[in-house]
């Protein structure tokens, strides 16, 4: 399925919720992995505001790619976001929605 590249080249990004580890089933505790590199996934919330306008998205990250101290309020910067849109069926019930990927999120300078 294609994804398609954010432009957040005017944004202002904070962290709202600090990285969690990505699961694949919760029973299990059965962490999500990069299938490129291994890496263990882990879903961050960020706060985005852009042309007066602010949007809580929560995009999964490489652990690679996440630095310690990543806590609410960190004014952070994005490293390759895209979006992709997805849809499933979980007993009988279709949901569809879209998801956030990024190669990296470091603290702002």
């Amino acid at each position: 399925m294609p994804s398609f590249k954010i432009d957040l080249s005017t944004a202002v990004v904070f962290v709202a919720t600090p990285p969690v580890p990505k699961l694949v089933n919760k029973q299990t505790a059965e962490r999500a992995v990069d299938r490129e590199s291994g890496a263990g996934l882990s879903t961050v919330g960020l706060l985005i505001s852009d042309e007066g306008e602010g949007n809580l998205y929560q995009v999964t990250v490489p652990e690679t790619g996440l630095p310690e101290g990543l806590v609410p309020g960190t004014p952070v910067s994005v490293v390759g976001l895209r979006a992709r849109d997805w849809e499933n069926e979980f007993n009988g019930q279709k949901r569809h929605g879209i998801s956030f990927r990024a190669v990296a999120v470091t603290a702002a300078v």
